[in-house]
Protein backbone atom coordinates (compact mmCIF):
# COMPACT_ATOMS: atom_id res chain seq x y z
CA UNK A 1 0.00 0.00 0.00
CA UNK A 2 1.24 3.50 -0.48
CA UNK A 3 1.94 6.32 2.58
CA UNK A 4 -1.50 7.40 2.19
CA UNK A 5 -2.69 4.78 5.48
CA UNK A 6 -1.11 4.87 8.69
CA UNK A 7 -1.11 2.48 11.19
CA UNK A 8 -4.77 2.20 12.27
CA UNK A 9 -6.09 2.58 8.55
CA UNK A 10 -4.29 -0.58 8.13
CA UNK A 11 -6.09 -2.63 11.22
CA UNK A 12 -9.49 -1.50 9.90
CA UNK A 13 -8.46 -2.47 6.73
CA UNK A 14 -7.72 -5.69 8.01
CA UNK A 15 -10.64 -5.96 9.58
CA UNK A 16 -13.29 -5.21 6.94
CA UNK A 17 -10.74 -7.12 3.78
CA UNK A 18 -7.34 -8.30 3.97
CA UNK A 19 -4.91 -5.28 3.18
CA UNK A 20 -2.37 -7.88 1.04
CA UNK A 21 -5.43 -8.79 -1.24
CA UNK A 22 -5.47 -4.74 -2.27
CA UNK A 23 -2.16 -4.82 -3.51
CA UNK A 24 -3.55 -6.36 -7.13
CA UNK A 25 -6.69 -6.37 -9.01
CA UNK A 26 -9.40 -3.27 -8.86
CA UNK A 27 -9.83 -1.07 -6.04
CA UNK A 28 -11.76 2.34 -4.33
CA UNK A 29 -10.17 2.66 -0.89
CA UNK A 30 -12.59 5.92 1.04
CA UNK A 31 -11.27 7.34 3.93
CA UNK A 32 -13.06 9.86 6.05
CA UNK A 33 -15.45 11.00 2.80
CA UNK A 34 -12.77 10.86 0.14
CA UNK A 35 -11.29 8.48 -2.31
CA UNK A 36 -7.79 8.08 -1.41
CA UNK A 37 -6.46 5.30 -3.59
CA UNK A 38 -7.55 3.94 -6.92
CA UNK A 39 -6.69 1.41 -9.12
CA UNK A 40 -8.48 -0.39 -12.28
CA UNK A 41 -8.22 -3.45 -14.30
CA UNK A 42 -8.80 -3.93 -18.41
CA UNK A 43 -12.29 -5.41 -17.33
CA UNK A 44 -13.51 -3.31 -14.37
CA UNK A 45 -13.44 0.42 -14.68
CA UNK A 46 -14.28 2.87 -11.81
CA UNK A 47 -15.68 6.63 -12.37
CA UNK A 48 -16.16 9.13 -10.13
CA UNK A 49 -20.05 10.79 -9.84
CA UNK A 50 -19.69 14.52 -10.76
CA UNK A 51 -23.35 15.28 -9.19
CA UNK A 52 -22.95 13.24 -5.90
CA UNK A 53 -20.48 11.25 -3.64
CA UNK A 54 -19.57 7.90 -4.89
CA UNK A 55 -18.32 5.76 -7.85
CA UNK A 56 -19.73 3.96 -10.91
CA UNK A 57 -18.35 0.50 -11.14
CA UNK A 58 -18.80 -0.92 -14.87
CA UNK A 59 -17.77 -5.02 -15.23
CA UNK A 60 -16.90 -5.71 -18.76
CA UNK A 61 -19.51 -8.31 -20.19
CA UNK A 62 -17.75 -12.15 -20.14
CA UNK A 63 -15.37 -11.19 -17.25
CA UNK A 64 -14.29 -14.13 -14.98
CA UNK A 65 -13.20 -14.67 -11.91
CA UNK A 66 -11.81 -10.85 -10.89
CA UNK A 67 -12.06 -9.13 -7.68
CA UNK A 68 -12.94 -5.68 -6.51
CA UNK A 69 -12.23 -4.16 -3.49
CA UNK A 70 -13.99 -1.11 -2.07
CA UNK A 71 -13.25 -0.79 1.59
CA UNK A 72 -14.28 2.32 3.16
CA UNK A 73 -12.91 3.45 6.74
CA UNK A 74 -13.63 6.31 9.42
CA UNK A 75 -11.18 7.75 11.72
CA UNK A 76 -12.47 11.20 11.87
CA UNK A 77 -14.67 11.76 14.98
CA UNK A 78 -17.99 13.89 14.45
CA UNK A 79 -18.03 12.54 10.65
CA UNK A 80 -21.49 11.82 8.93
CA UNK A 81 -20.01 10.13 5.28
CA UNK A 82 -22.58 9.16 2.70
CA UNK A 83 -21.75 7.40 -0.35
CA UNK A 84 -23.51 6.48 -4.01
CA UNK A 85 -22.07 3.51 -5.30
CA UNK A 86 -23.61 1.73 -8.65
CA UNK A 87 -22.49 -1.31 -9.81
CA UNK A 88 -23.60 -2.27 -13.77
CA UNK A 89 -22.44 -5.88 -14.38
CA UNK A 90 -21.93 -7.31 -18.09
CA UNK A 91 -23.70 -10.28 -19.22
CA UNK A 92 -22.21 -12.93 -18.59
CA UNK A 93 -19.72 -11.89 -16.23
CA UNK A 94 -18.52 -13.49 -12.97
CA UNK A 95 -16.83 -10.95 -10.31
CA UNK A 96 -15.68 -11.13 -6.75
CA UNK A 97 -16.58 -7.62 -4.69
CA UNK A 98 -15.51 -6.98 -1.44
CA UNK A 99 -16.85 -3.75 0.14
CA UNK A 100 -17.17 -3.14 4.20
CA UNK A 101 -16.64 -0.25 6.53
CA UNK A 102 -14.73 0.46 9.62
CA UNK A 103 -15.17 3.38 12.26
CA UNK A 104 -12.42 4.16 14.52
CA UNK A 105 -13.79 6.89 17.03
CA UNK A 106 -11.95 7.82 19.95
CA UNK A 107 -13.58 10.90 20.80
CA UNK A 108 -17.39 12.18 22.19
CA UNK A 109 -19.12 12.99 18.64
CA UNK A 110 -21.18 10.27 16.10
CA UNK A 111 -19.46 9.15 13.43
CA UNK A 112 -21.54 7.41 10.75
CA UNK A 113 -21.23 6.08 7.38
CA UNK A 114 -24.17 5.45 5.34
CA UNK A 115 -23.57 2.98 1.95
CA UNK A 116 -26.15 3.32 -0.59
CA UNK A 117 -25.12 0.44 -3.37
CA UNK A 118 -27.22 -0.24 -6.56
CA UNK A 119 -26.60 -3.61 -8.44
CA UNK A 120 -27.79 -3.57 -11.90
CA UNK A 121 -26.80 -6.99 -13.49
CA UNK A 122 -27.70 -8.24 -16.97
CA UNK A 123 -28.26 -11.56 -18.36
CA UNK A 124 -26.64 -14.30 -17.07
CA UNK A 125 -23.67 -12.73 -14.86
CA UNK A 126 -23.38 -13.55 -11.26
CA UNK A 127 -21.22 -11.48 -8.78
CA UNK A 128 -20.44 -12.76 -5.22
CA UNK A 129 -20.62 -10.07 -3.00
CA UNK A 130 -19.11 -9.62 0.56
CA UNK A 131 -19.49 -7.10 2.87
CA UNK A 132 -17.90 -6.78 6.70
CA UNK A 133 -18.87 -3.74 9.28
CA UNK A 134 -16.92 -3.48 12.08
CA UNK A 135 -16.31 -0.41 15.07
CA UNK A 136 -13.72 0.69 17.46
CA UNK A 137 -12.26 3.39 19.75
CA UNK A 138 -11.96 4.31 23.61
CA UNK A 139 -14.82 7.44 23.18
CA UNK A 140 -17.76 7.27 23.68
CA UNK A 141 -19.61 8.75 20.26
CA UNK A 142 -21.35 6.20 18.18
CA UNK A 143 -20.50 4.34 15.49
CA UNK A 144 -23.10 4.49 13.15
CA UNK A 145 -23.81 2.27 10.17
CA UNK A 146 -26.70 2.36 7.98
CA UNK A 147 -26.39 0.40 4.19
CA UNK A 148 -29.27 0.34 1.88
CA UNK A 149 -28.62 -2.40 -1.44
CA UNK A 150 -30.92 -2.21 -4.45
CA UNK A 151 -30.99 -4.98 -6.56
CA UNK A 152 -31.93 -5.45 -10.10
CA UNK A 153 -31.40 -8.49 -11.80
CA UNK A 154 -32.23 -9.36 -15.31
CA UNK A 155 -32.54 -13.23 -17.12
CA UNK A 156 -30.68 -16.37 -14.99
CA UNK A 157 -28.73 -13.82 -13.31
CA UNK A 158 -27.40 -14.46 -9.75
CA UNK A 159 -26.25 -12.30 -6.77
CA UNK A 160 -24.99 -13.71 -3.73
CA UNK A 161 -24.37 -11.57 -0.19
CA UNK A 162 -22.52 -12.29 2.64
CA UNK A 163 -23.03 -9.84 5.05
CA UNK A 164 -21.12 -9.85 8.76
CA UNK A 165 -21.41 -7.49 11.32
CA UNK A 166 -18.42 -8.34 13.80
CA UNK A 167 -18.79 -6.34 16.63
CA UNK A 168 -18.33 -2.22 17.79
CA UNK A 169 -20.78 -1.32 15.74
CA UNK A 170 -23.76 1.07 17.99
CA UNK A 171 -26.44 1.46 15.98
CA UNK A 172 -27.43 0.13 12.37
CA UNK A 173 -30.08 0.30 10.18
CA UNK A 174 -29.74 -2.22 7.15
CA UNK A 175 -31.94 -2.10 4.39
CA UNK A 176 -32.21 -4.47 1.09
CA UNK A 177 -33.99 -4.19 -1.89
CA UNK A 178 -34.84 -6.45 -5.13
CA UNK A 179 -36.57 -7.02 -8.52
CA UNK A 180 -36.01 -10.28 -10.11
CA UNK A 181 -36.60 -11.07 -13.38
CA UNK A 182 -37.18 -14.63 -14.66
CA UNK A 183 -34.72 -17.47 -13.68
CA UNK A 184 -32.87 -14.81 -11.63
CA UNK A 185 -31.50 -15.89 -8.27
CA UNK A 186 -30.51 -13.78 -5.02
CA UNK A 187 -29.03 -15.25 -2.09
CA UNK A 188 -28.67 -13.02 1.10
CA UNK A 189 -26.98 -14.54 4.48
CA UNK A 190 -26.25 -12.34 7.40
CA UNK A 191 -24.79 -12.48 10.37
CA UNK A 192 -24.98 -9.77 13.45
CA UNK A 193 -23.78 -10.07 17.30
CA UNK A 194 -24.41 -7.16 19.49
CA UNK A 195 -23.86 -6.20 23.04
CA UNK A 196 -23.98 -3.02 26.04
CA UNK A 197 -26.36 -1.06 24.66
CA UNK A 198 -26.23 -1.86 20.54
CA UNK A 199 -28.91 -1.62 18.02
CA UNK A 200 -29.07 -3.60 14.96
CA UNK A 201 -32.43 -3.79 12.19
CA UNK A 202 -32.26 -5.37 9.14
CA UNK A 203 -35.50 -4.91 6.48
CA UNK A 204 -35.36 -7.11 3.49
CA UNK A 205 -37.74 -6.81 0.67
CA UNK A 206 -37.74 -8.40 -2.77
CA UNK A 207 -40.14 -9.39 -5.41
CA UNK A 208 -39.85 -12.19 -7.30
CA UNK A 209 -41.81 -11.17 -10.81
CA UNK A 210 -40.30 -13.71 -12.96
CA UNK A 211 -40.62 -17.01 -13.80
CA UNK A 212 -38.34 -19.77 -11.94
CA UNK A 213 -36.90 -17.04 -10.36
CA UNK A 214 -36.06 -17.83 -6.24
CA UNK A 215 -34.48 -15.92 -3.34
CA UNK A 216 -33.28 -17.31 -0.10
CA UNK A 217 -32.27 -15.07 2.78
CA UNK A 218 -30.36 -16.46 6.30
CA UNK A 219 -30.26 -14.51 9.09
CA UNK A 220 -28.35 -15.55 11.89
CA UNK A 221 -27.87 -13.29 14.97
CA UNK A 222 -26.54 -12.93 18.63
CA UNK A 223 -27.82 -10.52 21.00
CA UNK A 224 -26.21 -9.93 24.54
CA UNK A 225 -26.53 -7.44 27.55
CA UNK A 226 -28.79 -4.85 26.59
CA UNK A 227 -28.47 -5.02 22.81
CA UNK A 228 -31.99 -4.73 20.67
CA UNK A 229 -31.71 -6.92 17.24
CA UNK A 230 -35.18 -6.65 14.17
CA UNK A 231 -35.41 -8.68 11.68
CA UNK A 232 -38.19 -7.64 9.02
CA UNK A 233 -38.50 -9.33 5.77
CA UNK A 234 -41.51 -9.54 2.75
CA UNK A 235 -41.22 -11.11 -0.18
CA UNK A 236 -43.41 -11.05 -2.86
CA UNK A 237 -44.19 -13.92 -5.12
CA UNK A 238 -45.45 -12.75 -8.06
CA UNK A 239 -44.88 -15.96 -10.65
CA UNK A 240 -43.88 -19.17 -10.72
CA UNK A 241 -41.11 -18.75 -8.38
CA UNK A 242 -39.58 -20.11 -4.79
CA UNK A 243 -38.46 -18.21 -1.72
CA UNK A 244 -36.99 -18.99 1.36
CA UNK A 245 -36.73 -16.65 4.73
CA UNK A 246 -35.10 -18.10 8.09
CA UNK A 247 -34.33 -16.04 11.32
CA UNK A 248 -32.47 -17.97 13.91
CA UNK A 249 -31.10 -15.68 16.98
CA UNK A 250 -29.66 -16.41 20.22
CA UNK A 251 -30.07 -14.19 22.71
CA UNK A 252 -28.22 -13.74 26.36
CA UNK A 253 -28.77 -11.63 29.55
CA UNK A 254 -31.37 -9.00 29.01
CA UNK A 255 -31.12 -8.91 25.11
CA UNK A 256 -34.34 -8.51 22.55
CA UNK A 257 -34.68 -9.98 19.20
CA UNK A 258 -37.73 -9.31 17.24
CA UNK A 259 -38.49 -11.73 13.59
CA UNK A 260 -41.15 -10.79 11.45
CA UNK A 261 -40.84 -12.70 8.14
CA UNK A 262 -44.03 -11.71 5.79
CA UNK A 263 -44.95 -13.62 2.73
CA UNK A 264 -47.20 -12.61 0.09
CA UNK A 265 -47.77 -15.21 -2.76
CA UNK A 266 -49.42 -13.05 -5.95
CA UNK A 267 -49.50 -15.93 -8.14
CA UNK A 268 -50.65 -19.52 -7.46
CA UNK A 269 -47.44 -21.26 -8.47
CA UNK A 270 -45.58 -19.20 -5.84
CA UNK A 271 -43.94 -21.73 -3.56
CA UNK A 272 -42.97 -19.19 -0.59
CA UNK A 273 -41.73 -20.63 2.86
CA UNK A 274 -40.84 -18.67 5.87
CA UNK A 275 -39.09 -20.08 9.70
CA UNK A 276 -38.02 -18.20 12.83
CA UNK A 277 -36.62 -19.70 15.98
CA UNK A 278 -35.13 -17.28 18.66
CA UNK A 279 -34.09 -19.05 22.20
CA UNK A 280 -30.86 -18.91 24.70
CA UNK A 281 -27.81 -21.18 24.43
CA UNK A 282 -29.28 -25.28 25.00
CA UNK A 283 -28.16 -26.24 28.75
CA UNK A 284 -26.84 -29.38 27.25
CA UNK A 285 -24.46 -27.90 25.06
CA UNK A 286 -22.58 -25.86 27.94
CA UNK A 287 -22.99 -29.23 29.81
CA UNK A 288 -21.22 -31.35 27.02
CA UNK A 289 -18.78 -28.42 26.36
CA UNK A 290 -17.65 -28.38 29.88
CA UNK A 291 -17.12 -32.15 30.06
CA UNK A 292 -14.50 -31.51 27.94
CA UNK A 293 -12.35 -29.03 30.52
CA UNK A 294 -14.07 -25.73 29.18
CA UNK A 295 -15.54 -22.91 31.70
CA UNK A 296 -19.00 -21.94 31.70
CA UNK A 297 -18.02 -18.65 29.91
CA UNK A 298 -15.61 -20.82 27.54
CA UNK A 299 -18.27 -22.80 26.11
CA UNK A 300 -20.33 -19.79 25.55
CA UNK A 301 -17.77 -18.62 23.32
CA UNK A 302 -17.19 -21.72 21.76
CA UNK A 303 -21.22 -21.82 20.57
CA UNK A 304 -21.41 -18.67 19.64
CA UNK A 305 -18.89 -18.57 17.37
CA UNK A 306 -19.99 -21.79 15.70
CA UNK A 307 -23.31 -20.31 15.78
CA UNK A 308 -22.07 -17.42 13.29
CA UNK A 309 -19.72 -19.09 11.26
Amino acid sequence: MKNSVNNIDENLLNEISNIEDLKSGAYNIRKNGKAIEKNETENIKIITKTDKPGIDIYVKENTKFEFLHIPVILTESGLNDVVYNDFYIGKNANVVIIAGCGIHNDHHKDSEHDGIHRFFLEKGSKVKYIEKHYGEGKGTGKKVLNPVTEVYLKKNSSLEIESYQIKGVDSTIRETKGKLDEGASFIVTEKIMTAGTQIAKTIFNVKLNGNNSSTHVTSRSVATENSEQEFVSKIYGNSNCFAHSECDAIIKDDAKVIATPKIIANDVNANLIHEAAIGKIAGEQLIKLMTLGLTEKEAEEEIINGFLK
